[in-house]
């Protein structure tokens, strides 16, 4: 009978897959359950059986009066406690020392009960005899212990399993849908979908497989409760490592993945071998092995970027489908200023920025986008302070379209490089200036000449008023001229008369 008991553990073993050691564990816990429902069982018992035979053994336990460990720990704590019975004095009352009394000897008693205190050297083993039957009752009672203690290997061992799988992708059967959560059979264990980690606008139907990935196993009564989740980027990651190849092996990498779930999603990939093409490898041919990842994503789109280490070119990639003309970044900030043409604007920030968000979380760049005509006029508005102009001389002063200073040096006696775009802005700069000098020059004229109309204006009023004078002076010495010659002509007249 005892041969067959350990045949049957190894069956069990081989079904279960639980460790013989554990069931062997478990079936001495029945036994020593049902022993002690037995009449005259001793208080202290240990029940063995050999591995080999199936010996079934008892052995009564005698126990020292206190474990080595607790007296120990009583000397610990007396050390503490006499310091402090030192300071406090003679205060305690009989009834407390009656109190202290009473619960010294329950903690006693409770520690007799747990084996775990005694050292294996301290317990005394003494063989007794072994009931050659149980009894209905403590039968019943080792088979609920054993089935007992299956169940817990069962829920440990599957715990152990799927806590090792959190990462990876797993294919389960639709079990119940709600609105909280949807329960995904495993077989072994039923999976848990909830709210928070389901695809908007996605049905679950009952009976219908999809794929999920593994995010948390948490330890339950029930047994493991495994949580999955159908918005993690990494879903995208495994299900491209099952239609790939070259990423199973490892020759392509995918260096992140950035994903608005159930709309779009952008990956970034690199190739670790020369000679493979990491987007041609995950297209596939014709579009075979990204289109069995869309499906199975329910028609997510998925761009492919090729991986670069130069940040303005993965950047300018990672703005597909859009054209970039020029990527202008800051490495201090972590910023880029893409300039793209006008009709590629909106292509470029994409349906409520979703494809300038995506390209943000796949490069790690603050990414701001601006179009050709924008760029120009803040080109035309750009004033050089005299702490650039000096930190710049010698330099051609034009910009390019993105923005920057044109690195040429400029010609001798000019502002400007030798190319014509940029000759004409000297020559529009020359002419500029030659405009304003002679607007100048005019202003000066202009002052001048209101300067000689006024200087003449007051030579003319001297030249009039010297001239009224000399009139005055004139008139006077007339009319004395006159009555001179009345007064000559009076006396000839009388003359004449009196010869």
């Amino acid at each position: 009978m005892s041969r067959e008991i350990v045949e049957a553990l190894r069956l069990l073993e081989e079904e279960k897959g639980i460790d013989f050691k554990v069931l062997l564990a478990a079936l001495e816990d029945a036994l020593l359950s049902a022993y002690k429902k037995t009449p005259d069982a001793v208080q202290h018992a240990r029940v063995e059986i050999d591995p080999d035979d199936g010996e079934i053994r008892i052995y009564e336990l005698i126990l020292p009066e206190r474990p080595a460990a607790a007296i120990a720990a009583e000397a610990e704590a007396g050390e503490a406690g006499g310091t402090a019975e030192a300071e406090a004095g003679a205060e305690a009352t009989a009834e407390a020392g009656a109190a202290e009394a009473a619960a010294a000897e329950e903690e006693k008693e409770e520690e007799e009960f747990d084996l775990s205190m005694y050292d294996e050297s301290e317990i005394e083993k003494v063989p007794i005899e072994t009931p050659e039957d149980f009894g209905r009752i403590a039968a019943q009672t080792a088979k609920q212990v054993i089935f007992q203690r299956i169940r817990e290997a069962e829920r440990d061992m599957m715990y152990d399993e799927y806590a090792g799988r959190v990462g990876e992708i797993i294919t389960g059967i639709v079990q119940q849908s709600d609105q909280r959560y949807t329960l995904v059979d495993l077989g072994k264990v039923e999976a848990l979908l909830p709210e928070s980690e389901q695809v908007d606008h996605e049905r679950y139907d009952h009976g219908s497989r999809i794929k999920a990935v593994i995010v948390d196993v948490r330890e339950h009564t029930k047994g493991p409760q495994v949580i999955v989740s159908r918005r993690s980027d990494e879903l995208i990651r495994k299900l491209f490592e099952l239609e790939v190849p070259e990423v199973a092996d490892g020759l392509v990498v995918i260096r992140n993945v950035a994903r608005e779930p159930g709309f779009r999603s952008k990956i970034a990939v690199e190739s670790k071998e020369d000679g493979i093409d990491p987007v041609g490898a995950c297209v596939g041919p014709r579009g075979s092995r990204v289109r069995m990842v869309v499906s199975e994503l329910r028609g997510e789109k998925i761009d492919i970027i090729p991986y670069n280490d130069e940040p303005a070119r993965f950047v300018a990639k990672a703005l597909s489908p859009a054209m970039v003309r020029e990527v202008l970044v800051d490495d201090e900030e972590k910023s880029a200023t893409v300039v793209v043409p006008d009709d590629q604007l909106s292509l470029a920030i994409g349906k409520e920025g979703q494809n300038a968000r995506l390209a943000n979380k796949l490069t790690g760049w603050r990414i701001d986008i601006k179009s050709e005509s924008q760029m120009s006029e803040e080109e035309s508005a750009m004033v050089f302070s005299d702490e650039e102009a000096e930190e710049l001389a010698g330099r051609c002063c034009a910009l390019t379209k993105g923005g920057k200073r044109c690195p040429n040096a400029a010609l001798p006696g000019s502002r400007f490089c030798g190319i014509p775009s940029h000759q004409k802005l000297a020559e529009e700069e020359a002419a500029a200036a030659l405009a304003g000098e002679e607007a100048e020059a005019g202003d000066e004229s202009g002052g001048e000449a209101e300067a000689g109309n006024e200087s003449g204006g007051e030579a003319a009023d001297d030249s009039t008023a010297e001239t009224s004078s000399a009139e005055e002076t004139a008139a006077d010495g007339g009319t004395e001229g006159s009555g001179g010659s009345g007064t000559d002509a009076a006396r000839s007249e009388a003359a004449k008369s009196g010869s």
